[in-house]
């Protein structure tokens, strides 16, 4: 039986995902590929030790989206051999779980891009909540050059990370892009070094995990709910969310820590 689509290795407080299909430059190309990436991130969500996550991929690339192959042979999580009602329900029980997965967890979580993020593998990306890429990165939105569109939802997910304009031209082109235009254009916050990639994601993962653990699974609930609701909305949200973080014992010891003037010792609750 093959090893999971997706490994976790954990830090402290941080949880190292890694999709591991070097073979394939990380491509999910089947079911069980996406239910072990729903497995593994469900399994680190409710964790109560775990601050942050750290998405990756194994080898040269991060991920080159869906197995080209396997939609050839229409065996995988695209088409069917009887469309198109049994590939919608295809794309639904498959890679939209994935999706919906990753865009429901509410710990934070960072992409470190150490390649290729092609189609599916760039919108996976976008929904980490902070990217991170090497120097030698590459992007594209490809779905149009295979004459398909963003089965996955990235025509929601990429406006969300780069604005209207920029997503409709990577989606429009299929275009592949480099690194320093994709920190030109905010799809990724920072362009590292190849061989600082995972030092520096770590880094940012332990002051993001020094914090205290509730107030950044709320914080993060906030971040996702502002991108969908009403002002007005959110500050009810807010308002109910602020209330559970100040009756939490990291709150208070917080505040003794910043009037004592000493470093807190948050303990998770």
């Amino acid at each position: 039986m093959p090893e999971s689509f997706v490994l976790c290795e954990k830090r402290g407080q941080i949880a190292i995902l890694t999709m591991n299909r070097e073979a394939t430059r990380n491509a999910i190309g089947s079911h069980q590929d996406c239910q072990d990436f729903v497995s593994v991130l469900e399994s680190v969500q409710y964790d109560p030790e775990v601050s942050c996550i750290i998405l990756t991929g194994a080898g040269t690339a991060f991920s080159a989206g869906g197995n080209l192959r396997a939609i050839r042979d229409r065996n995988g999580i695209g088409p069917l051999k009887e469309p198109p009602d049994s590939t919608r329900a295809n794309y639904r029980r498959g890679v939209q779980r994935v999706v919906h997965t990753l865009w429901n967890c509410e710990i934070p979580m960072i992409a470190a891009i150490n390649g290729h993020a092609i189609g599916l593998g760039l919108d996976l990306a976008c929904l980490c909540d902070i990217r991170i890429a090497s120097e030698s990165a590459k992007f594209a939105s490809s779905f149009i050059k295979m004459g398909i569109i963003p089965g996955d939802g990235g025509a929601w997910i990429l406006p969300r990370a780069v604005g209207l304009s920029n997503a409709a031209e990577l989606i429009f082109t299929g275009d592949t892009i480099d690194a320093p235009l994709a920190l030109a254009m905010g799809l990724i916050s920072r362009q590292v070094p190849d061989k600082s990639l995972m030092d520096i994601a770590l880094t940012l993962a332990n002051r993001i995990a020094a914090n205290p653990r509730r107030a950044l699974r709320l914080s993060k609930r906030l971040l996702r709910e502002g991108q969908q609701q009403r002002l007005a909305d959110v500050l009810e949200l807010s308002a109910a969310f602020q209330a559970l973080a100040h009756e939490t014992s990291d709150h208070v010891e917080a505040l003794d820590a910043f009037l004592e003037k000493r470093p807190p010792q948050f303990t998770g609750g």
